[in-house]
């Protein structure tokens, strides 16, 4: 399991029967294949749909019936097509349990970072600053460090924010936080992963849970 497919599996285990879930393009679209057997949640996008499920390759790709990030996708049997401005209403109206986006900067504060890189090419804000503003929990995914190294954990984010205070847990392929007045809380570990190793490649400061779990992956 690759470290995306690991964060995503992960992210699954947050799912509860009966839930409104939106899920972002990219790691947060790959915890569908994880969801449990038996939790049953409804899949939110954006775009109009409630109640997403999986595209059936054996089918011909249905142009009008994707996800906001334009994946092919079904709509499960009660789901639904609505307008943009009933989807958003959902959203706004704070009907969406959770929230799980990718992201690019999380800081101790649980301020995201998600929608540019300064100097980088923009491909526009799209839904994610009402998704953070109007789920009730939001997750952020992303890999623990940049391709160089860097920790995105941060201090403070210093690209552009999509919302402030808003992350209420973040995932990596090495940890799990919870986000909390008192700032971050460690709570899980992966795998063969150890507290100082997290430490060094993490800039925020953060507290280490007295019930600190490894991540169990099923």
């Amino acid at each position: 399991m690759n470290s995306k497919e690991l964060i995503a599996c992960r992210v699954a285990q947050e799912f509860k029967n009966g839930e409104m879930v939106n899920l972002g393009a990219g790691i947060p679209n790959l915890a569908v294949k994880y969801i449990k057997e038996g939790v049953k949640i409804y899949l939110q996008a954006e775009n109009g749909i409630v109640g997403c499920g999986p595209h059936d390759p054996s089918k011909p790709i249905d142009l009008f019936s994707t996800d906001a990030g334009e994946n092919p996708v079904s709509i499960i049997p009660g789901g639904a097509i609505v307008d943009s401005c009933t989807s958003f209403g959902l959203i706004r109206g704070r009907h969406l349990s959770t929230s799980v986006l990718g992201a690019m900067q999380v800081d101790i504060e649980g301020n995201l970072a998600n929608w540019m890189v300064p100097g980088g090419k923009i491909a526009g804000m799209g839904g994610a600053m009402d998704l953070v503003c109007g789920a009730k929990r939001v997750i952020a995914t992303m890999e623990h460090c940049t391709k160089d190294g860097s920790p995105k954990i941060l201090k403070r984010c210093t690209y552009p924010l999509t919302g402030q205070k808003v992350v209420s847990m973040i995932i990596t392929e090495l940890s799990v936080f919870m986000v909390t007045p008192q700032g971050l809380v460690l709570t899980e570990t992966a795998p063969g992963v150890s507290v100082q190793e997290i430490r060094q490649k993490t800039e925020a400061s953060f507290e280490v849970s007295s019930d600190l779990q490894e991540m169990v992956l099923n």
